[in-house]
C-alpha cells in the first residue's frame, strides 16, 4: 500500500513537473486520438443499426452521470451561482468571438498562412482520394480486420456531396462551440460544471428531437455487446474525458490552440478506418497529412512568437518610468486676514 501511494506520488509529481505548454500539446494529441476513436466507433454504430437520434441521447447521459460528481464535489466552493444569462449561453450557445491576428507582424501571417494549410489538409483527405497507398484487405490465410465480425463495414453506399455539406455544417457549429466556451469560462470558471450543463441541455434538445422523429420504441433497446460498447466508448471517453480536457485546454490554451489540432484527427480518422474498418488509404491522405502537419507548425509557432511580443511588450510598458510633472510653485496666499495672537503691546 505505501509503495502503491508513494508511486501515485511520484508519478504526479513528475506529470508536474512538465511544462504546461507541454502537457497542453500531450492532452491535445490523446484528444485528437480518442475522437478519432469515437468516429470509428459511431460509424461501427450505425452500421449495426443503432438510431442516429438515440445515440446522442445515450452518448450525453453517460457523459452526464460521469461528470456530474466530480463537478459537484470538487467544484462545490468555486461554482458561481446560475443565473439566467449563463443558461442561456449553455443552451443556445450563442456568444461568438474572434481570434485577433496581427498581419503586419510575421507571427500573424504565420498563423493565417498555417490555418489554411491545415484546413486544405482536411480537405484533401475528405475530398480527393488518388491512388491506393494501402489496401488492408487480408490474405486468405490471414484473419479478417478486427471489427468485421460486427458488421462494421459499409451499411450504405457513400453519398459525398451530402457528406461535404454534413461536414461544413459541423465545422461551423463545432467552431461556434470552441470560441463561446473561452469567454463563459471567465465569467464562470468551474470548467467541470460548465462542461455537465453543456451534457445536460445536449440531453434535453436530443430528447425534443428523438421525441418527435424517432417514433420506432425499438430503437431505445440494446441488441448486442457491440451496440453497448459503442455508446459506452462515445459516452465515457468522447463525451466524459473529452470534454473535460478540451474544456481545460481551451482555458489554458485559447480557442484557437485547440481548433488547430483538429485537421489531425482527421489523419487520425483515416488511419484507424483502414485498420478497424477495412478502408483503403489514399494518396491524399499523404498529401493532406503533409499539408497538416505544417499549418499546425506555423500556427502554433506563430502563437509562440506572439506570446513572446506580448511578454516583451509588457515588460517594455512595466520598466517605463512614469513621467514626473512638475508643478509651478505657486506662492500660498494664507486665507487668515487677522494673525492668531494679537500683537503684545506690553513693553517689556
Amino acid at each position: 500500500m505505501a509503495d502503491t501511494g508513494g508511486g501515485s506520488v511520484s508519478t504526479r509529481r513528475m506529470w508536474c513537473s512538465v511544462p504546461e505548454r507541454a502537457q497542453l500539446h500531450l492532452a491535445m494529441l490523446a484528444l485528437q486520438f480518442g475522437y478519432a476513436g469515437f468516429h470509428v466507433v459511431s460509424r461501427a454504430a450505425l452500421n449495426m443499426g443503432v438510431s442516429k437520434l438515440v445515440f446522442p441521447v445515450y452518448r450525453n447521459i453517460i457523459a452526464l452521470l460521469l461528470l456530474l460528481p466530480f463537478a459537484y464535489f470538487l467544484e462545490k466552493k468555486e461554482r458561481p451561482a446560475l443565473t439566467l444569462n449563463f443558461v442561456i449561453q449553455f443552451f443556445l450557445l450563442a456568444l461568438v468571438g474572434i481570434e485577433k491576428v496581427r498581419l503586419n507582424r510575421k507571427d500573424g501571417i504565420s498563423k493565417v498562412i498555417g490555418t489554411i494549410c491545415c484546413v486544405a489538409g482536411a480537405s484533401v483527405i475528405t475530398l480527393y482520394k488518388g491512388p491506393v497507398i494501402y489496401s488492408p484487405a487480408p490474405p486468405l490465410h490471414k484473419p479478417a480486420p478486427m471489427f468485421l465480425d460486427l458488421a462494421l463495414g459499409d451499411a450504405k453506399p457513400k453519398n459525398w456531396t451530402l457528406g461535404c455539406l454534413y461536414l461544413i455544417g459541423h465545422c461551423l457549429s463545432w467552431s461556434g462551440w470552441l470560441v463561446l466556451q473561452a469567454p463563459v469560462l471567465k465569467k464562470y470558471p468551474a470548467r467541470l460544471s460548465v462542461t455537465s450543463y453543456t451534457c445536460f441541455f445536449g440531453i434535453i434538445q436530443f430528447l425534443i428531437i428523438a421525441a418527435i422523429f424517432e417514433r420506432d420504441a425499438q430503437a431505445w433497446i440494446f441488441r448486442s455487446g457491440g451496440e453497448v460498447f459503442t455508446i459506452l466508448y462515445a459516452g465515457v471517453v468522447a463525451s466524459g474525458i473529452a470534454f473535460a480536457v478540451q474544456i481545460w485546454c481551451i482555458d489554458r490554451g485559447g480557442p484557437v490552440f485547440v481548433a488547430v489540432y483538429q485537421p489531425v484527427q482527421t489523419l487520425v480518422v483515416a488511419i484507424m478506418a483502414s485498420i478497424a474498418l477495412g478502408e483503403e488509404f489514399y494518396l491524399g491522405g499523404i498529401i493532406g497529412a503533409v499539408l497538416i502537419v505544417i499549418g499546425l507548425y506555423l500556427v502554433l509557432w506563430g502563437k509562440n512568437e506572439e506570446k513572446k511580443f506580448a511578454a516583451r511588450e509588457k515588460a517594455l510598458i512595466q520598466s517605463t518610468p512614469e513621467p514626473v510633472i512638475n508643478r509651478p510653485q505657486t506662492h500660498i496666499k494664507t486665507s487668515l486676514t487677522q494673525p492668531l495672537l494679537p500683537p503684545s503691546t506690553d513693553n517689556v
